[in-house]
């Protein structure tokens, strides 16, 4: 069965399990898709699981303008079998936060070379600064698909300078939620893994800016190392 017979038979169970009211309030928080049944996340992931393993297959699903084809090709995916030089085609498809906790969760963490591209993708403008959707830019969708991927990779956290790094990238986006939740996930999973101590964790937020995003991540923190 070739990737197109197939893309149509995997659409086709998802869509058995479209929910029009989910759609609706999806697009109402500036999740943009060129079609969005509303399937759940729970769900795309059983079905895209079903499916094994496929790099090429999913590299083809990736590009179509579908919600849950995009999200369901980040399961099946071969993280194992992804290159290096794969990372800007990943990256051109993270087009809202929902894709990029996807990325994430599925695929990025388990990538080899994430270590590679985290401090890459936590800099500043390194991919344009234009607002993609609802508000955020390409390079803060990708600062956070990083810092969320470290916060899950324990290559990447027990990486000396991960943990700076996520600090500095507050900096970069004062005011934004989104890098602040990826900033407070890595350091957070850092502590709680033991991978920082609390000490080193209380030198971490006391170098925080002072600016929006770094209060919420001060705020998470604190109440995470009242545990440690």
């Amino acid at each position: 069965m070739d990737n197109t017979a197939r893309m149509i038979r995997l659409l086709g169970r998802l869509r058995r399990e479209m929910n029009g009211a989910v759609a609706e309030s999806m697009r109402y928080y500036g999740r943009d898709y060129g079609l969005n049944y509303g399937v759940s996340i729970p769900t795309i992931r059983s079905i895209a699981r079903a499916e094994g393993c496929d790099h090429e297959f999913a590299r083809y699903l990736y590009v179509q303008q579908v919600r849950e084809l995009r999200l369901a090709a980040l399961h099946i995916a071969d993280p194992a079998a992804a290159e290096i030089g794969e990372t800007d085609f990943w990256a051109a498809g993270i087009i809202n936060s929902e894709v990029a906790e996807e990325a994430a969760f599925a695929f990025l963490s388990r990538a080899a070379w994430l270590p590679e591209i985290f401090g890459v993708w936590c800099s500043a403008g390194a991919y344009g600064g234009e607002e993609v959707c609802g508000g955020a830019t390409r390079s803060e969708l990708l600062a956070y698909a990083a810092l969320m991927s470290g916060a899950r990779a324990r290559i990447v956290r027990t990486e000396p300078s991960a943990c700076d790094t996520a600090v500095h990238v507050v900096g970069r986006y004062p005011h934004s939620r989104l890098v602040a939740q990826g900033a407070a996930a890595l350091l957070g999973g850092a502590l709680d893994a033991g991978d920082i101590s609390r000490g080193e964790a209380l030198r971490l937020v006391a170098s925080l800016p002072e600016n929006d995003a770094a209060a919420y991540v001060a705020d998470e923190m604190s109440w995470r190392m009242e545990e440690h």
